[in-house]
C-alpha cells in the first residue's frame, strides 16, 4: 500500500492545468488528466503546455458533457484530489455559445461531484471559480462575503457550479472548495486575453512584422496576477483540515495603459507611436472595479502574490520575441534577424 497522493485535473492542457500538473509532480503526486478523445488518439494534438511532461502524466479521455465518460474516469483514477479547471473561459459569449458554456461549467461540475460522491467520497474537490461571479459590484475590493451579481452567462455558470459544490459539501459531506480567481497571466495564456495579445503585438512591432497595435480602453483597470503562483494557492486550499472558499487575487489594480507602457518600454519603444484605440475592443466601463481582498487566504493559508506585474509583462514580451526569432530562423536558417 502506498500513501502517494493521486490527483485528477480537468483542463490539464490549459494554462492553470499545466502549471498545476508541474507543481503536483514536483510534490510526488501521481497526476492524471482528462483530454478530449481526439487529442489522445493523435499525439500531435497533445497541448503544447503539457508536451514536456506528457510522459510523466497519465492522460485519459474525458468529456465534461457526458456522464458515462466522467463516471468512468473517476472510477478508473480514484483520485484523492480532483482539480476542476476545465471549461470555456470567454466572458463575452454569444447566444449560440451559451448552451455549451452551461453544459460544460454546470453540467460538467455536477457530473464530477456525483461521480465522486458515489465512487470516492473521500476525494477532495477544487473548483475554479471566477471574479466574474461577483460581476457588477458596489464596493471594492471584493472578499468571500461580497454578494454575487454576475452579468454574463459565464459568471452565472461559474456561480451555479459553486452552488453545486456548496450543496455537495453541506448535504453529502464532500470536501469541496471554490476559489474566486481574478485575472492571472503567463506565457501559456491564450492570445484572446489582453496581456498575451499585448505581448504578441509588441514583439511583432519590434520585429517589423506589423506597424500598429489596436487596443480598447487604455484606462480600464484590472487585478492581474501570475498564474504559477495562483496554482500554488489552489493546492494549499485542498491541504486544509476543513474545506473553505477563498478569493485568489493580488489586491492591486493596474490600468491597461500601465501594461502597455511596460511592454513597449521593455523593447525600447514608445507606445504612443504604436498603439491605436479601436472602438471594437472598448468594453463598457465599470463603475466599481473588480479587485480582490486576499486577507482571508493570507491569514489562513499563508499565501500571497510575489511577482510584480511589470515582471510578468516583461516575461510575456520576451517569450513572444523568442518565439518569433525561433520561427524566423527555422524558415531562414542562413539569415539573421536585424538587431
Amino acid at each position: 500500500m502506498t500513501d502517494r497522493k493521486v490527483a485528477l485535473i480537468t483542463g490539464i492542457g490549459g494554462q492553470d492545468g499545466s502549471f498545476l500538473a508541474e507543481l503536483l509532480l514536483a510534490k510526488g503526486y501521481e497526476v492524471h488528466g482528462l483530454l478530449r478523445p481526439r487529442q489522445l488518439n493523435d499525439p500531435s494534438l497533445i497541448p503544447d503546455n503539457i508536451s514536456h511532461i506528457a510522459s510523466d502524466l497519465r492522460l485519459h479521455p474525458g468529456i465534461l458533457e457526458t456522464q458515462t465518460s466522467i463516471e468512468h474516469a473517476i472510477a478508473l483514477v480514484r483520485p484523492s484530489e480532483c482539480y476542476h479547471l476545465a471549461g470555456p473561459s470567454f466572458v463575452d459569449a454569444t447566444v449560440v455559445e451559451e448552451p455549451a458554456i452551461l453544459a460544460a461549467l454546470v453540467g460538467g461540475t455536477h457530473m464530477l461531484l456525483s461521480a465522486i460522491k458515489e465512487t470516492v467520497p473521500d476525494c477532495r474537490f477544487f473548483l475554479a471559480g471566477s471574479s466574474e461571479m461577483f460581476g457588477s459590484v458596489s464596493a471594492a475590493p471584493q472578499d468571500e462575503n461580497t454578494p454575487f451579481n454576475p452579468r454574463s452567462i459565464y459568471g452565472l455558470a461559474k456561480l451555479s457550479a459553486h452552488q453545486l459544490a456548496g450543496y455537495y459539501r453541506s448535504f453529502h459531506n464532500l470536501y469541496t472548495a471554490t476559489a474566486f480567481l481574478y485575472n492571472h497571466e503567463s506565457t501559456r495564456r491564450g492570445l484572446e486575453f489582453l496581456p498575451r495579445k499585448l505581448a504578441r503585438g509588441v514583439a511583432r512591432i519590434k520585429s517589423g512584422l506589423q506597424a500598429k497595435l489596436p487596443l480598447g480602453n487604455l484606462d480600464a483597470e484590472r487585478d492581474w496576477g501570475y498564474a504559477p503562483e495562483y496554482v500554488e494557492a489552489m493546492w494549499l486550499m485542498l491541504q486544509q483540515k476543513e474545506p473553505d472558499d477563498f478569493v485568489i487575487a493580488t489586491g492591486q489594480m493596474h490600468t491597461v495603459r500601465e501594461l502597455v507602457t511596460w511592454a513597449f518600454e521593455s523593447v525600447d519603444l514608445d507606445y504612443a507611436e504604436c498603439v491605436e484605440v479601436d472602438p471594437r475592443y472598448v468594453r463598457p466601463s465599470e463603475s466599481v472595479a473588480l479587485t480582490g481582498d486576499i486577507t482571508k487566504i493570507s491569514k489562513a493559508l499563508g499565501w500571497s502574490p510575489k511577482t510584480p506585474l511589470k515582471e510578468v509583462i516583461e516575461e510575456l514580451v520576451a517569450n513572444e520575441l523568442s518565439t518569433i526569432t525561433r520561427g524566423y530562423l527555422a524558415d531562414n536558417p542562413n539569415q539573421k534577424l536585424k538587431e
